[in-house]
């Protein structure tokens, strides 16, 4: 099915076709395999349209990851600590290895090594958003009265932090176990 830009503005038909064409991509060919072209192809548009709406591949990802999380990423609210951090880290860490806009965080990490331009992108539009949604639940749960005297920065360090460095850094499995001992030194 071919997807038509309106010269009257974005069509949100063809700007999904994008977004999910260059998700499949990077998911099937890696970073490098992602083009503009092989996007065009994908999504049924053409480059002039991608061209028009987006620089470069990065913003195109930059993008996919952005509406992804906004929409796959919501930290829920069970009414307990506990049960907030049970539910929240194993749909985190489920996010970040198992899914194409895992993929795609993990591509645009790496990249963000060697571009200093992308790495002030994506700490800007990918990981801060994703750090207040982490710290969420420890601030809801501080105003509940569940924590006292909480620095939350460094608490969502502590709980996170193991997640993300499985995930960039030793490719470790995140087991329920792991994410259960996370969540009792946390609440200890």
């Amino acid at each position: 099915m071919r997807h038509h830009g309106n010269r009257h503005g974005r069509s949100e038909q063809a700007r999904q076709a994008v977004l999910e064409a260059a998700d499949d991509i990077l998911v099937e060919r890696g970073f490098a395999g992602v083009t503009v072209e092989g996007i065009a192809a994908r999504a049924g548009v053409a480059k002039q349209t991608i061209y028009r709406w987006w620089p470069s591949k990065v913003d195109i990802l930059l993008d996919a990851f952005v509406d992804d999380m906004n929409e796959e990423l919501t930290p829920p609210d069970l009414g307990s600590l506990a049960d907030d951090l049970a539910a929240y880290l194993p749909m985190l860490a489920t996010f970040l290895t198992e899914t194409d806009e895992g993929a795609v965080f993990r591509a645009l990490a790496g990249q963000a090594q060697h571009d200093p331009a992308v790495a002030a992108r994506f700490r800007d539009e990918c990981v801060l958003p994703l750090r207040a949604r982490d710290r969420l639940i420890l601030q809801r749960a501080a105003e509940r009265g569940e924590l006292a005297d909480l620095d939350v920065e460094a608490a969502v360090d502590q709980l996170v932090g193991p997640l993300y460095y499985r995930v960039l850094v030793t490719g470790e499995p995140i087991t329920r176990e792991f994410i259960d001992g996370l969540v009792r030194a946390l609440v200890a």
